[in-house]
C-alpha cells in the first residue's frame, strides 16, 4: 500500500490528501507544493514534525511564500 500526504488546516479542518509513491522528501516536498499551491494566498504558516520527509522545509517555504515551522519534541522526566 502507497502512503498519503495529508494537509489539515488547523482551525477549519479542512483536508487536502495526495496518495504518494514513497516518504521521500523530495517526493514529500513535489506533494506539498502541489497541493498547496491553489491556496497560496491563504496560507501563512506551515507545522509538520521533525520527519526527514520534511528536509526540504525551505523550498516549500519559499515556494509557497510562506513560514514553515517544526515542531520540537521535549521529553519530560526519566
Amino acid at each position: 500500500m502507497s502512503p498519503c500526504l495529508d494537509i489539515v488546516e488547523r482551525l477549519t479542518r479542512h483536508t487536502v490528501t495526495k496518495r504518494i509513491f514513497d516518504k521521500s522528501a523530495g517526493t514529500v516536498n513535489d506533494a506539498t507544493i502541489e497541493l498547496l499551491a491553489l491556496f497560496k494566498n491563504l496560507i501563512l504558516t506551515i507545522t509538520a514534525d521533525n520527519g526527514k520527509e520534511f528536509s526540504y522545509h525551505k523550498e516549500v517555504s519559499k515556494k509557497l511564500e510562506c513560514d514553515y515551522f517544526l515542531q520540537i519534541h521535549i521529553v519530560h522526566g526519566s
